[in-house]
């Protein structure tokens, strides 16, 4: 197999291939017997039917097809590994010649990683920034653990107030005319969490159980349902329960309930502890994301829309599994914030380009700097994740192979030795 690679404008490129004729007539071979299985003809029993009456009935040119889907994903593949070009999207391809007996040619325009140009990469300074615990940090740590184990008590007689739960119902109608997710029965509403339609939560404040009242709100004018955006809403509420957060004291006996420690003083000590723990941790990715960032702004890269496209999907899919997580899914999501599925590719767009830019750099740094990951590197992660997964170390080896995560979790390696490398010649 014969082919070549010609460089065009905006990382894309046509790669030239020649696939012999035995190559080609084997294929043709393999589509008759996948084809005539298929076949019926008077006189002979369905997949009998002789190659010579098939193709003089049906043409070998029927067979042309199944061919190619046989040879052009190897073909291609063989030819990306002899030209050492590296795609980031599939190609599209032109067939300009298959026939029984002459070799196959096909041309394959194909978007390629883009060369980058690295700038200042060692000797990078950062600015100091301070990451010390305060006694300020350590309260609001045990404000949030207060928070987290406050009961929450029915109040019969006081009216909403900003941080309490309503238990209501909810009918909501347009121009007098309810629209699809407009209502619902003993909805529990957090006051203050801006779930609802803004302006929504707050004509509920100072309203007592049993209450019943009309909220006048306005969609947003980029919400997800075209018919419903930018146009005013009428909400009838009927206020069926008022929940409010039971806060427990600050003392001894609350560090028993939700720490192994007897007094307050020793689980202010603990969080103190893991507090300066996390600031060090905290500090050391500070110093680590200032130095990628100066690094990457120092590269010239001319990056390709689909590999944005494409980071945008992962993120997008991420962000999916979390909401799934928390008991929510996309179509909620869109349905609470008033966006739709263009407008949040459109949050994920400076994101996704930023880490696509990131990791082309530190690649190229990688590259540049002649890191390498020995096995011995990757025999140590794979324990790790072994012991992480309480898995044999075989056995976890066994499945990145399968799934063809090994060069993927090779070149997390090489990333986290890139990055080591920036800090360690950092000033």
């Amino acid at each position: 197999m014969k082919a070549t690679w010609e460089k065009l404008e905006n990382n894309q490129g046509v790669l030239t291939v020649e696939v012999e004729e035995g190559k080609v007539d084997k294929a043709i071979d393999q589509a008759f017997t996948k084809v005539v299985k298929q076949v019926n003809l008077p006189g002979f029993r369905k997949g009998r039917v002789p190659r010579k009456i098939f193709e003089a009935r049906f043409g070998v040119e029927s067979l042309y097809q199944d061919a190619l889907d046989i040879l052009l994903p190897e073909a291609y593949s063989e030819a990306v590994n002899q030209t050492g070009i590296d795609p980031v999207d599939r190609p599209e391809v032109d067939v300009e010649n298959i026939e029984k007996g002459q070799p196959l040619v096909f041309k394959a325009t194909v978007t390629v990683k883009p060369e980058v140009k690295l700038g200042e990469y060692k000797g990078l300074t950062v600015e100091p920034k301070d990451f010390s615990v305060t006694d300020e940090s350590i309260q609001e740590e045990l404000k949030t653990m207060q928070d987290r184990n406050a009961e929450l008590v029915v109040e019969e007689d006081g009216a909403i107030e900003n941080g309490d739960f309503a238990i209501i119902d909810f009918e909501g109608s347009v121009n007098g005319e309810t629209f699809e997710g407009g209502q619902a029965e003993n909805y529990q509403l957090e006051i203050g969490s801006g779930t609802f339609i803004p302006g929504f939560e707050e004509q509920l404040l100072g309203k007592k159980k049993g209450e019943e009242l009309e909220v006048n709100v306005t969609f947003p004018e980029e919400y997800h349902a075209a018919e419903l955006a930018g146009k005013p809403a009428v909400f009838k509420v009927k206020i069926n329960e008022i929940k409010r957060k039971n806060l427990p004291e600050l003392d001894d006996e609350f560090a028993k309930d939700v720490s192994e420690f007897d007094t307050l003083d020793e689980l202010k000590a603990d969080i103190k502890a893991k507090l300066e723990e996390k600031a060090k941790t905290d500090a050391e990715n500070y110093k680590k994301e200032a130095l990628i960032e100066q690094a990457t702004a120092n590269a010239t890269i001319d990056i390709p829309e689909v590999m944005v496209e494409h980071e945008v999907n992962h993120m997008v899919d991420d962000f999916s599994q979390r909401l799934q997580y928390q008991g929510m899914n996309l179509d909620l999501y869109y349905q609470f914030t008033g966006l739709d599925e263009e407008k949040l590719r459109e949050q994920f767009q400076a994101d996704a380009e930023k880490r696509v830019r990131t990791t082309l750099t530190l690649e190229a740094i990688g590259k540049d700097a002649g890191i390498e990951v020995t096995d011995e590197e990757v025999n140590e992660e794979l324990s790790q994740l072994a012991e992480q997964y309480n898995r044999p170390v075989e056995e976890l080896r066994r499945i990145f192979e399968a799934q063809g995560n090994l060069e993927t979790l090779q070149n997390d390696i090489r990333i986290r030795k890139t990055i080591d490398l920036l800090v360690e010649n950092s000033k």
